[in-house]
Parts: C-alpha cells; sequence; structure tokens
C-alpha cells in the first residue's frame, strides 16, 4: 500500500494542491515559515513508482545499479520513498526475492513486537497511541521474576564456590538490569518533549496516534541500543521515516539502518562529541582544498570547526525545508551506496570493521557515486562520509563572505544560518562529489 492510500486523510488537500502538498501537507498556520521547497518530481529523471516496479525481476531480485543512477538524477517519487528508503539503508539485499524479504519482514516483526512488548511491562503507556506527557518516578527496577540472591540452598546444604560464583554472577545481571531499566526511564520524558517539537509544521503530527508512533521507535530503540540510548536529534532522524513507513515495525528497522550510518554522530562522552571525528575530517578537506579560507577560520578560532556540529549531526534537516531534506538524503544515500551493506548489516559483529569493497567492473556499477569513488582510491573511512564534503561544499559556497564579512564566530554562524532554504539539494551534491574528487586526488599525491 502506498503512502498515499494509507494516509489519505492527513495528506489530501483540495483539488487545486500540488502533487507534494498532497504527502506533505503543512498546517495552514505555519505556511509562512516553513522554507520554500525546491524539489518537484521530475519526469526522465525522478524513480517513479513505475520504474520502480520494473527495476524487480519477476521473483524479485532488484537492479540496483539502474536504481541508483535514476535516483542520484532525481530522486525517489513520494509514492514509493519509504520502501526503496528501505533498500538504501540496507534493509534489504537487492539480490533477494519477494520471498526472501516477506519472510524477513515478518522476522523482523516478531523482534520488534517482542521488544516492545518487554517495554510494556516496564512503561504501559507504550503502545497505548498517546506519548508520556510526565516524567516518570524511577524506583527500584529489578525485574519481579529475578530470584532473591539472599534464598538459602535447599536442604540446609552449604554453598559450594560453583554456587556462589553463579549467584555473583547473577546478581551482577540484576544489577545491569535495574541500572539499564533506570537509565531508559529516565529519558522517556526527553523524547516526549523532542516528539512534540519535532517536525511539528506537518498535518502529520496534529496526530496524537503519529506522535505515539515516533515516540513508540525511539523509545523501543533506546531500549535495544544501550550504548546510545536517546540523543536529541534522533526524533530529526526518525519522524520522515515514521512518516514514510506506515508499519510501526518496518519503520522502526529503516530507522535503526539509518542509525547504523548515523550512530557515531549521537555517541558522545566525557571527552569527545559524536560528530567531533567528522568535525576534524572537514578542517583537514577544507584545509587542503581551501588553505586561505582554514587559515582564517583558525584565525577567529573556528580552527575546531563546531559552527558545522548541527549540520553533521541531524545531516542538514535544519538548512532544507522537510520535503528537500529528505531529497538531499536519497540522494546521498544512493551516492553513498555499497552493494555489501545488507551482509555487513547482517553479520553478527561489525564493530571496527570496514565494509568489504569489491573491485571488480561490475561490481563498481552497483556502487554509488561518491563509494565507487572512495572504493577505486581505498579510502573507506567512515568519518569521510558524504556529509562532511558536503558541509564542506557549503563553506566553499560562502568562501567570499566569509572572508570579507566573518570577523567572529558570531558572524561565521549568521552567514551559515542565512543558507536555510537557500540550498539546492542536487547541486550542493554535485558540488560535494567535485570536492572529494578534487580532495582524494590531492591525497593520492601526497601518498
Amino acid at each position: 500500500m502506498g503512502i498515499k492510500s494509507a494516509m489519505a486523510g492527513p495528506f489530501m488537500k483540495n483539488s487545486g494542491a500540488t502533487e507534494l502538498d498532497d504527502f506533505y501537507e503543512i498546517r495552514q498556520e505555519c505556511q509562512a515559515d516553513v522554507p520554500k521547497t525546491r524539489f518537484k518530481p521530475r519526469a526522465g529523471k525522478t524513480l517513479s513508482a513505475r520504474k520502480w516496479k520494473t527495476a524487480f525481476s519477476p521473483d524479485g531480485h532488484l537492479d540496483i545499479a539502474k536504481v541508483l543512477r535514476r535516483i542520484q538524477r532525481g530522486g525517489v517519487h513520494p509514492s514509493i520513498k519509504g520502501e526503496v528508503w528501505e533498500f538504501l539503508l540496507g534493509c534489504f539485499d537487492p539480490n533477494s526475492t519477494y520471498d526472501d524479504r516477506n519472510r524477513l519482514r515478518e522476522l523482523r516483526r516478531e523482534q520488534y513486537a517482542s521488544w516492545k512488548s518487554q517495554c510494556q511491562k516496564l512503561v504501559p503507556i507504550i503502545g497505548k497511541g498517546r506519548i508520556m506527557m510526565t516524567p516518570l518516578a524511577v524506583e527500584n527496577c529489578q525485574p519481579a521474576d529475578q530470584s532473591s540472591s539472599n534464598d538459602a540452598p535447599e536442604d540446609g546444604a552449604a554453598p559450594s564456590s560453583s554456587n556462589d560464583s553463579s549467584e555473583e554472577a547473577a546478581l551482577a545481571e540484576a544489577e545491569a538490569q535495574e541500572k539499564k531499566v533506570k537509565q531508559w526511564k529516565q529519558i522517556l520524558y526527553q523524547i516526549s518533549l523532542d516528539v512534540l517539537r519535532t517536525d511539528r509544521s506537518l498535518v502529520f503530527y496534529e496526530s496524537e496516534i503519529n506522535q505515539s508512533k515516533l515516540w513508540d521507535i525511539l523509545a523501543i530503540y533506546a531500549w535495544v541500543d544501550e550504548d546510545i540510548g536517546y540523543v536529541q536529534g534522533m526524533s530529526d532522524i526518525c519522524s520522515p521515516i515514521a512518516l514514510l513507513l506506515e508499519n510501526e515495525a518496518d519503520a522502526f528497522w529503516c530507522f535503526e539502518r539509518a542509525m547504523r550510518k548515523l550512530r557515531e554522530n549521537f555517541k558522545c562522552t566525557t571527552n569527545s562529541m559524536g560528530v567531533q571525528q567528522q568535525l576534524s575530517t572537514l578542517s583537514e578537506i577544507i584545509k587542503a582544498v581551501d588553505p586561505k579560507l582554514h587559515q582564517h577560520l583558525e584565525y577567529l578560532d573556528g580552527g575546531q570547526y563546531l559552527f558545522a556540529f548541527r549540520m553533521l549531526m541531524v545531516v542538514f534537516r535544519r538548512e532544507f525545508s522537510f520535503v528537500d531534506s529528505l531529497f538531499l538524503w536519497e540522494l546521498m544515500w544512493a551516492m553513498e551506496y555499497n552493494p555489501n551493506i545488507f551482509a555487513y548489516y547482517e553479520s553478527p559483529d561489525t564493530t571496527g570493521k570496514s565494509i568489504v569493497a569489491k573491485m571488480d567492473e561490475k561490481m563498481l556499477k552497483q556502487y554509488g557515486k561518491f563509494e565507487r569513488a572512495n572504493v577505486k582510491t581505498g579510502m573507506v573511512d567512515n568519518q569521510s562520509a558524504l556529509a562532511v564534503f558536503l558541509a564542506a561544499s557549503v563553506l566553499e559556497a560562502k568562501n567570499k563572505r566569509l572572508l570579507k564579512e566573518a570577523k567572529g564566530l558570531d558572524d561565521v554562524a549568521n552567514i551559515l544560518g542565512d543558507l536555510t532554504g537557500s540550498l539546492d539539494a542536487k547541486k550542493a551534491c554535485e558540488e560535494a562529489l567535485k570536492l572529494q574528487k578534487k580532495y582524494l586526488k590531492m591525497k593520492k599525491l601526497e601518498g
């Protein structure tokens, strides 16, 4: 079922509305404040529902190279964005069949239902079509079925050393579980606050049911991913996915795959920010391709490039209108696409590993433009993602103003703040690819 048929109620407008308005209706009182949308589906360039359907073989194999070429030219039509994104983000293998994907989808839905059931036992409001409006009083959260470590051994027998070690292990596990539950409950209200602020200009989020869908997905993700939990900004990533995919479990798994790409952005410690390494890479790129601008920014005490933090953190959600940000993301994901991504994500342990690159020409056609260049040069560092080159291209586009007008970091922030609604997503990606080519060539000469 497509978006239009599944969500006709909240999306349809009067007969004179544009096609995009039908999908992403803006609340009347917010229309004056929403940045102008530049993206429009274009025949012959945008991936249409018909072209998408013909890209599959009779049993369901997807010609991913054909799809990537079309997306990189003109994005994806709103009616099929959700299902296309599932492939771009590595939810499914293009070489799988319809039956393969149906089985996998059912397994994932069952797993999501299991996690949701666990969460509902701890916080019953989950899954009830509402969001939490007041913080929880976090008390002793030890699971009720956890055996007490003070239980006496049967028949009065003295505990053996093996019993001691097993009891210690059980106690440690119970304490870890209690800590996990407490930490998780403490962030649920913050998720609620962010959900209420996220994309509120959209008619879709006037519905409490749709707000709760977003809240449920984020709450359950925070339960599953203990390392990240929830960080402000994740709602901006999840919101479009919750809107595009009708089934909540499917939306969760698509968001989970998006977080695989972006989770380092949200991984903060006492000593570092999530995007710090990307900011460092951005600094290296500007220093290499535009040393004069880099020197000026360093003089302004901006050498750490913290002014680009928001751009990278939520992948330019603030610099583009809602519709244009979706267009930008699918362009980026198509350009970054690696045909090994599904197998990599399904591997039991991907920590610290790189996606294996295959170099034969036939396989290279299945890579996106950006990733293909990385593979050819052996540059597969995740910190050199397209978003970093995109940020560099934005700085380059504002080179003259930054050099002439920026007398301090506030001026830099104001100049970059003027970008909202003025950027062209496709042109920005094209400029990012040019910068990548220039940077890779310089790195090669250095090597």
